[in-house]
């Protein structure tokens, strides 16, 4: 599991790379992927391309970084999911709560 963020030349996106497994262990690398920077961006993408495995906690730990970004009026964007993420993030009603491509 590894987890790393990157800011965009201005500022306004910031998007979080999750590979392997997002779950419980990684909760203190995916906050401080976004936590510490000092500036908030517009935009926040979480790119599940290389997630293999995603459970409840990281469910929770999405909408934590929801909250942060600013609750109902955040832009989260959700991408590159596979097939089984997709379901769960669906069964979860997370399309609702994100952007998910």
């Amino acid at each position: 599991m590894s987890i790393n963020s990157e800011e965009s030349q201005d500022g306004k996106k910031l998007t979080i790379i999750i590979k392997g497994r997002f779950d419980f262990g990684s909760h203190q690398a995916f906050r401080d992927a976004y936590e510490r920077f000092e500036k908030k961006p517009e935009t926040y993408v979480v790119d599940l391309k290389e997630t293999t495995y995603v459970d409840s906690s990281a469910l929770g730990m999405l909408l934590l970084l929801r909250d942060h970004a600013g609750g109902d009026d955040a832009e989260v964007k959700v991408i590159n999911s596979n097939a089984d993420v997709r379901k769960i993030l669906a069964i979860s009603n997370f399309d609702k709560l994100f952007d998910i491509s």
